[in-house]
């Protein structure tokens, strides 16, 4: 089995036999993912880049092809394959698309739906808006992820619906110290049961809309909604969200004002490092919310 371990390689760097526990574990407790998606998980994790910095997503899930052909991993079922619609939908850029900015309270402007993103068409300007208004731009989550456009109606008779922001969550941070102390997790805990916490990693109002407490009533909103969506599309049901604020642009107003917890700050480390090796990230800010109130005890059990 050692000869077999050393023989195993992927664009010339040696899969460790921790490199496939690890595979096996992400396979096992993601079933709800393509296999695409796996791979891209999985290059997240390990650290398999180009020399560009972008994922060796391609290589990576031919890669688990073979390990599935020799038995050494169990993966999802293959899907089948639909040709992408040709999509185009011009980037939204502010006002000048959208008419005069939107101002005042929330109430003004009921209701608020979060609409999740399926669709090509939605997908694009998900891309888009976020790519465009989003101090980190769009990125492609890597792993499970839910994304949602967020809708409200001017107060104007006969108003349409129109985009005044975007929701995203996606996988949680491999390793967080201040979150895991907080759940009480030791090590076995929280391999068994990190798939149940869910990440809000993107989060958007856009610059033209100023509505008073718009931001947290978008939230509350998306903590209802992404527990049973998230399970539907995977088969699992989260029991905490958490989140990283960069303390240098926000202060966290709008998580407070929804019912967040802010536990601390990250160490600088990389989301998903697994070797303690810090990747020259700036620290953030950690804020949790409770989707039930005995998360960390369903968490740690």
């Amino acid at each position: 089995m050692e000869t077999e371990l050393r023989e195993t390689r992927f664009g010339g760097v040696r899969v460790t036999a921790g490199d496939l526990e690890l595979i096996r574990e992400v396979a096992e407790s993601c079933g709800g993912l393509s296999r695409m998606e796996l791979a891209h998980t999985v290059c997240e994790l390990l650290g398999w880049k180009r020399p560009s910095g972008s994922l060796k997503a391609r290589e990576c899930w031919e890669f688990l092809g073979r390990l599935e052909l020799q038995g050494r991993v169990k993966l999802p079922p293959k899907r089948r394959w639909r040709r992408r619609a040709e999509v185009r939908v011009e980037a939204e850029k502010g006002p000048g698309r959208w008419g005069p900015a939107l101002e005042g309270t929330v109430g003004e402007f009921q209701p608020i739906v979060l609409e999740e993103v399926r669709g090509p068409q939605q997908r694009v300007r998900y891309r888009d808006l976020v790519g465009e208004h989003h101090y980190l731009g769009h990125a492609v989550p890597f792993g499970a992820h839910v994304r949602y456009l967020v809708y409200a109606t001017r107060p104007e008779a006969e108003a349409e619906a129109e985009v005044v922001g975007c929701l995203q969550f996606s996988s949680p941070a491999w390793r967080m110290a201040v979150r895991d102390r907080w759940i009480g997790w030791d090590e076995e805990g929280r391999r068994k049961n990190l798939q149940r916490v869910v990440q809000n990693s993107r989060f958007l109002i856009l610059p033209w809309v100023r509505v008073k407490n718009l931001a947290s009533v978008v939230l509350s909103e998306g903590a209802r909604r992404v527990r049973g969506d998230w399970r539907r599309r995977y088969g699992v049901e989260p029991v905490l969200l958490e989140t990283l604020v960069d303390g240098t642009r926000y202060r966290g107003t709008c998580y407070r004002a929804a019912n967040w917890k802010e536990l601390g700050g990250t160490t600088g480390r990389g989301r998903m490092d697994r070797e303690h090796a810090r990747h020259g990230a700036a620290p953030k800010r950690v804020w949790v919310y409770p989707l039930v109130a005995d998360a960390a005890e369903r968490l740690r059990s």
